[in-house]
Parts: structure tokens; sequence; C-alpha cells
């Protein structure tokens, strides 16, 4: 039996009225012994205030981190992952709100989370695994792995993918201060670091579903942020700095 009283989802929300109430009840009713926490960063759309309703019907796994203005991926994330840190949580999931990373797998990572410190949702082993994104977008993302992949020699396909589950043990290794990317390089900044300190990194493959509702937070500015942090990681680790 997996241990899901013992798991904690951390998703992210900004504008996500549309998602937001059918994620919650998925989560749930699969899986009602989990622990669910979003961090919220300011949304007008009224995002919390659906959170907040659930709050009644499921007080004691359902929780809400509030932040004032949009303050990016990477920060909601360590904001939840030192809030995990603090409680009773073995295994701490990231996951997008916008139905992209299917719930129904869930399962498929704490599995192999059993005997790993890392396991990542990956779009890229046993075939590419993306569906609805133009040919243009999958291009990018595919030779961006590659390119990150040679820079830093992590044996991981998916780099930047954000379906993943760490363990306490891998959490605990990583510095959560000293993170220097925000946005979704922080994905492959994570997985480095995890790596670089020995600790087992392991992928399982999903099917990666393009949002159905809402609207994407992916920024033109990314593609040069990957160019360069890339870079920096890899330098850091080769001084000792990582």
């Amino acid at each position: 039996m997996l241990p899901f009283h013992q798991t904690l989802i951390i998703i992210p929300t900004y504008n996500e009225i549309d998602n937001i109430e059918k994620m919650i009840t998925t989560l749930f009713d699969l899986y009602p012994a989990l622990s669910l926490l979003i961090i919220e960063d300011g949304s007008p759309d009224g995002t919390a205030d659906i959170v907040k309703k659930f709050q009644a019907q499921f007080p004691n796994n359902l929780f809400m981190i509030e932040r004032k203005g949009k303050l990016g991926l990477g920060t909601a994330y360590v904001t939840g992952f030192k809030w995990a840190l603090e409680r009773k949580y073995e295994f701490v999931f990231e996951m997008d709100c916008d139905f992209s990373h299917d719930p129904n797998q869930i399962p498929d990572l704490l599995t192999a989370a059993q005997a790993n410190d890392l396991v990542i949702g990956s779009r890229y082993i046993d075939g590419i695994r993306i569906i609805n994104w133009p040919f243009k977008r999958l291009l990018l993302s595919y030779l961006a792995s590659i390119y990150t992949r040679f820079v830093t020699s992590i044996p991981v396909y998916d780099t930047t993918g954000g379906f993943k589950c760490f363990n306490r043990k891998a959490l605990q290794s990583i510095n959560l201060d000293d993170i220097i990317s925000s946005g979704y390089i922080f994905q492959l900044e994570l997985n480095y670091k995890v790596w670089s300190r020995g600790l087992n990194v392991k992928e399982v493959p999903i099917i990666f579903y393009e949002r159905r509702d809402g609207q994407s937070k992916m920024a033109g500015g990314i593609i040069f942020e990957a160019l360069f942090a890339v870079l920096r990681l890899r330098w850091r680790r080769l001084v000792n700095r990582l």
C-alpha cells in the first residue's frame, strides 16, 4: 500500500479559477489520505476563495499559503518545500493545476519514490509523450533538454519537467536559500543539485497534456534564462558552490 498519508502535493496557483475546483475534487476523490498545499499568488480571479470553500470540507489535508502578488514558480515551490519539511511529510510532489499533469499518474511516481530520492515524470523517455503542443514548441523543448544534458552531464532526459516527487532526504540535501533560478529552469536546478549529491534520480514515463482551460504562464524570456542559467549551474558545480 502506498503511503499517501505521508504525501504532500504542492500546487502553485495564479488565476486558476477554471481548474482549481476540479483539481481539488479530483485529487481527494482519488487519494483521500494525501495532503494538498496550494501556494496562491494573489490571483484576482478568486482562486483563493474557491480553495477556502473547500478547506471547510477538507480541514485536515487541504492547506493554502497566500502571497501578495505573483512572486514566481521557484519561490512558490521553495515556500512549499520549507512548509513540508517542518511537518510530517516523507514524499513531496510538484504538480501543475491545469491538468497538464494527470492526477491518475501520481501512484506511478510515488511507487518509484519508494526506492529513489527524486522521481521525475518524464515527457521524453519511451518516446515523446506530449499532447497538443505545436511542433515549434515541442522542438524547442526537446532541443533545450539535449542542450542541458550536454552542458551539465546529468543523466536525465526531461530536465525541466514540473511533475515530480522528492523524498524528505532529497529536499533536506538542498540549500533552499541558495536557489539561483526563478523560472522553469528552476526545475533543472533542483534535479542537478539532487543528482550532484549522489542521490538516486529516476524518470518514469508520463503523458503531458497542454492545458485545456485558463491561460499559459509560459513567457518568452524563459529561453534566454535557460541558456545562461545552465552554464551558471555547471560553473557552480565545478567550483564546488552548487
